[in-house]
C-alpha cells in the first residue's frame, strides 16, 4: 500500500475516534442537567467552559502546529482529550464537571488544529477532494458514538461507566495508529499572525464558519434536551442520533456536491435545509416532524466545516495551519455565543421557541456566501 493511502487511513481513523468521543460527551449532556439538578440558563452558563477554554488553547495550538509536526501535538491532544472525557463522567460537584469540561475543550482545540492541518497538508498529494470525507468519518464517528450512548440511556449504564470505556477504547487505538500519521508537515513560512488589515477571503470564511459554530454547537448540546424536555421523550438520543446520522452520510458526498455544482450553491444549499428543518422542529414540536426536521439540518449543517477549512488552504496570506487557527477563532466565538445562548433565550421564552435562533442564524449564511463567491474568484484569478 503507497504511503499516501496509509496517511490517509490514519486520518480517517483519527478524526473517526474524535467523533465518537465528542458525541459521547453531547450526548449525555441530558444526564448531567438532570444529575445536578440544572436549569436551562446554568447549564448554558457552564457550557460556556468549552468555548473559553478553546480560545486559551487556540494560540498554543497555533503555536504548536507552526513549531512541531502536526502529529506531535495531535497525538498528545488526543490522549489528554480522551482522559478529559472520562473526568467528565466522574465528576460529582459542578466545580470538578467545570474543570473537566475546560480540560476536554482546551485538548480538543489543539486537535482539532493538529488534524485539520494534517488533513490540508495530505489534499495536496490527491487530485480529488478527500477533506471532506474526513469530515465524514467524524460525524460516523460521532455516529457510533450516539448508538452507543443510546444503549447506554436505555440500560441505564452510568455515565461515569460509559465515558470510561469510550477513552479507553479511543486512547488504546490512537496509539496503535500514530505511526503511519503524516510526517514533516511543518509549513516554512506563513506561520506568523500579520497584524493589518483583515484579509477578507479568510474573514468571509471565518464567518461561515462563525454561523456554522452556533447552528452545529447548539444542536450538539441542545437537541437531547430537546427531545426530553418538548417533546417527553425517555430515550432523549433520538433526535441527536437523526442529526448525527445525516451529517455522516451527507459529508462522504460533499466532496462531489461541490466539485458538481459549486462552493456558491452548496452555501445556499445548506442554508435553505437549516432553516427548513429547525422551522419543522419549532412549528409541529411532534416527534416525527421534528425527527424529520433534524434529519433535514444534519444535511444542511454537513458542508460548512469541511469545505470552508479546505478552501482555508488557498490563503496566499498564511499557511494552512495558521489560516485554519485564524478561522477557528470566529467557530470558538459561535461556540462561545451559540449554545450558551440558547440556555438564556430557553430559560426566558422556553426552549422551542430558543431553537429559533438557528432559523435566523441559517439566513445570514445567504449574504455572507456571496461575499464570498466574490473573493474566492479574486484568489482564484
Amino acid at each position: 500500500m503507497e504511503l499516501r493511502a496509509k496517511q490517509r487511513i490514519a486520518l480517517s481513523v483519527y478524526f473517526f475516534l474524535s467523533g465518537i468521543c465528542f458525541a459521547s460527551w453531547a450526548s449525555r449532556i441530558p444526564t448531567i442537567k438532570t444529575f445536578f439538578n440544572l436549569n436551562e440558563a446554568e447549564l448554558g452558563t457552564i457550557l460556556i467552559a468549552m468555548p473559553i477554554s478553546s480560545l486559551i488553547g487556540l494560540p498554543i495550538s497555533g503555536w504548536l502546529v507552526s513549531k512541531f509536526d502536526s502529529r506531535v501535538p495531535l497525538i498528545f491532544a488526543f490522549v489528554f482529550f480522551s482522559i478529559s472525557l472520562a473526568m467528565i463522567g466522574f465528576a460529582t460537584t459542578t466545580i470538578g464537571l467545570v474543570l473537566a469540561i475546560s480540560s476536554f475543550a482546551f485538548c480538543l482545540r489543539i486537535l482539532n488544529i493538529s488534524i485539520n492541518t494534517q488533513s490540508i497538508t495530505l489534499q495536496k498529494k490527491f487530485e480529488k477532494r478527500v477533506v471532506g470525507a474526513f469530515h465524514g468519518l467524524w460525524s460516523t464517528g460521532g455516529l457510533f458514538g450516539v448508538l452507543f450512548s443510546t444503549l447506554m440511556v436505555k440500560f441505564e449504564v452510568p455515565i461515569g461507566t460509559h465515558l470510561l470505556s469510550i477513552a479507553i477504547f479511543t486512547i488504546t487505538v490512537a496509539l496503535a495508529t500514530y505511526k503511519f500519521t503524516l510526517k514533516n508537515d511543518k509549513a516554512p513560512s506563513g506561520n506568523k499572525l500579520i497584524m493589518s488589515k483583515p484579509d477578507p477571503y479568510i474573514m468571509c470564511l471565518g464567518i461561515i464558519v462563525f454561523f456554522a459554530a452556533i447552528c452545529e454547537g447548539g444542536m450538539f448540546d441542545w437537541s437531547g434536551v430537546y427531545f426530553k424536555e418538548v417533546l417527553k421523550e425517555d430515550v432523549f438520543t433520538y433526535g441527536y442520533l437523526m442529526f448525527m446520522t445525516t451529517m455522516a452520510l451527507s459529508r462522504f458526498f460533499s466532496d462531489k456536491l461541490v466539485t458538481r455544482i459549486g462552493v456558491l450553491k452548496t452555501y445556499l444549499l445548506s442554508s435553505t435545509l437549516i432553516v427548513i428543518g429547525i422551522s419543522m422542529a419549532v412549528l409541529l414540536p411532534k416527534f416525527w416532524t421534528a425527527l424529520f426536521g433534524f434529519f433535514l439540518v444534519g444535511f444542511g449543517t454537513a458542508a460548512f466545516f469541511p469545505l470552508t477549512m479546505s478552501l482555508a488552504g488557498s490563503s496566499k496570506k498564511y499557511s494552512p495551519g495558521m489560516a485554519i487557527s485564524i478561522i477557528t477563532t470566529y467557530a470558538i466565538a459561535g461556540m462561545l455565543i451559540g449554545p450558551p445562548l440558547i440556555g438564556y433565550l430557553a430559560h426566558a421564552f422556553g426552549l422551542k421557541n430558543a431553537f429559533g435562533l438557528f432559523i435566523v442564524v441559517g439566513l445570514l449564511f445567504i449574504p455572507v456566501a456571496f461575499a464570498l463567491f466574490r473573493f474566492e474568484e479574486k484568489v482564484e484569478s
